[in-house]
């Protein structure tokens, strides 16, 4: 837990605030909530809230195949019901009107995370180079414990979402997106 903010900090805050530019911070445009997996081992899963900005389609065509290589799809993590928009000021019932209508713009979307801090070791300070993480593509890859203990949190119901997005259109997904999956299809370790 952090200290308590002193009135130094609160000054110093409220002065950055004030003089300098947050355009990145600015350009966050949702909140997601699911899980990642490790590039690098995909044994190790994580709960992650991301705070993200979005790439489309096309964009993602005019990137190398070496950098398409590094993004994740979301069709699975939409139509699965596993990704949610977190919301407590809001009735579900209201709510999940307005996250299935952002999960219609999401599903075709493409992503790319790093993490920096790996707390699912435990560390207790950002240790080592940052993580390539990626997102599950099929049930059987899925924490599903992991999944029912954050419903719990957030008060949701994966199963009760991916009803509700059973109508959403899948997308064709770019044959170099999910690498870390289609690596070993491919022989590639």
């Amino acid at each position: 837990m952090a200290p308590p903010k002193t009135i130094k900090d609160s000054i110093l805050e409220t002065g950055a605030s004030a003089t300098q530019s947050f355009e990145p911070v600015k350009a966050i445009c949702a909140h997601l909530n699911a899980f990642h997996v490790y590039a690098s081992d995909l044994n190790r899963t994580v709960e992650a809230n991301h705070y993200c900005t979005h790439l489309s389609a096309d964009l993602y065509e005019t990137l190398d195949v070496e950098e398409r290589k590094l993004w994740h799809s979301h069709d699975y993590e939409v139509k699965s019901g596993m990704l949610i928009m977190p919301n407590p000021n809001v009735s579900n019932a209201v709510w999940e009107f307005a996250e299935t209508e952002e999960m219609k713009e999401v599903i075709g979307l493409y992503g790319k995370t790093y993490h920096f801090w790996q707390v699912d070791r435990g560390d207790t300070l950002p240790l080592g180079k940052p993580e390539l993480m990626m997102s599950f593509t099929k049930d059987s890859q899925v924490p599903w414990e992991k999944v029912k203990d954050r419903d719990e949190r957030y008060s949701v119901e994966t199963g009760r979402k991916k009803e509700a997005r059973a109508g959403i259109e899948s997308t064709k997904i770019h044959e170099d997106a999910d690498w870390c999956w289609n690596r070993r299809r491919a022989g590639n370790y």
